[in-house]
C-alpha cells in the first residue's frame, strides 16, 4: 500500500521509531543505573508529613462486594461515556475504582512492588490525583491516592476543581460534569532505572494497562469514563502542582454514575 504522506520529508519517522523496539539494541543493559547499582526511586512519591491524610476503605474489599458482573460481560458492556447524572460516588465506590487501577498486591523488596494492572519490570511509574467534586464525605478538591498506606493525601480544598480540570483538558465540558476526574503522572525515572531508553514505550503501554482497569471497573459499578489524552499540558500539571520534568500529566479519565 503507498503511503502518500511517503514523500514529505517523512516527518512521521521520528514518532513511528518510538512505536517499534530498534532502541533496546542500541543500549548496553549493564550500563542501566540498576545494574550501576545506583539507588531505586521509592515505589511512591514521598508525601510531606505535613499534608492531611484521609483514611479510605479496603479497595480489594470494595471491589469484591460492589463489582458483581462478569469480565466477559464487563468487557462487552465497555464503552466510553461522557454523559454523567449528578449523583455521587460513595467512597467505597472511589476505593474500588483506585485499587482497580494502582491497587498494591504484594511488595516483593523496597524496589519492587506486584500491582492490580501489569506493568514492564514491575517499575509502576505512575501516580493517580483525583479531581474530587461529588464523593460522599470528601469535601471538593485536589487528592493524590498513596495506595502503600491506603490513603488520599488532601492537597487542596477547592470547590471548582472540576470546572479548573475541565479548562485543563482543552475546555471538555463533561469533564466539570463528572463526580471524579482520575489524573495519572508519571515519574518516567521509575522505569528508567531499569531500562534506560527503553524505557518511554512501555510506560506509554503502561498506561492503557491501568486505564483499561478503570473501564472495566467503572461498567461493573453502573458508573461510566472516558479516557483523556488530549489535554494542555502545562495547564495540567500546574492543576496537579508537578515539576512537568521528573513528573508530569500523561493521561486523565472523569467518572460519573451514569444514565440508565
Amino acid at each position: 500500500m503507498t503511503n502518500p504522506n511517503h514523500n514529505r520529508g517523512n516527518r512521521f519517522d521520528y514518532n513511528r521509531f518510538f512505536l517499534k523496539d530498534t532502541i533496546r539494541q542500541q543500549i548496553n543493559f549493564a550500563r542501566t543505573d540498576q545494574n550501576q547499582q545506583r539507588e531505586a526511586p521509592p515505589l511512591q512519591k514521598p508525601c510531606p508529613a505535613d499534608v492531611v491524610r484521609i483514611d479510605i476503605p479496603d479497595g480489594e474489599a470494595s471491589l469484591k462486594k460492589l463489582c458483581n458482573m462478569s469480565v466477559a460481560d464487563a468487557i462487552l458492556k465497555r464503552e466510553s461515556v461522557r454523559n454523567y447524572t449528578s449523583a455521587s460516588l460513595t467512597l467505597n465506590e472511589l476505593s474500588a475504582l483506585l485499587w482497580a487501577t494502582q491497587g498494591v498486591r504484594k511488595i516483593l523488596s523496597t524496589c519492587t512492588a506486584l500491582r492490580s494492572v501489569p506493568s514492564a519490570g514491575a517499575r509502576h511509574a505512575f501516580e493517580t490525583y483525583l479531581a474530587v467534586s461529588r464523593i460522599d464525605g470528601l469535601p471538593s478538591g485536589l487528592y493524590r491516592f498513596l495506595p502503600f498506606e491506603r490513603k488520599l493525601a488532601q492537597l487542596s480544598i477547592d470547590s471548582t476543581i472540576g470546572h479548573k480540570a475541565a479548562s485543563a483538558c482543552l475546555g471538555q465540558r463533561f469533564v466539570a460534569s463528572s463526580a471524579v476526574t482520575f489524573f495519572w503522572t508519571v515519574i518516567p525515572y521509575r522505569t528508567e532505572w531499569r531500562y534506560d531508553l527503553a524505557a518511554h514505550k512501555v510506560i506509554a503501554i503502561d498506561a492503557g494497562h491501568l486505564c483499561q482497569n478503570l473501564y472495566l471497573a467503572c461498567t461493573s459499578l453502573g458508573a461510566g469514563t472516558c479516557a483523556i489524552a488530549a489535554y494542555d499540558q502545562d495547564a495540567c500539571d500546574k492543576l496537579l502542582g508537578v515539576d512537568g520534568e521528573e513528573e508530569f500529566t500523561i493521561y486523565m479519565a472523569p467518572v460519573g454514575m451514569r444514565f440508565m
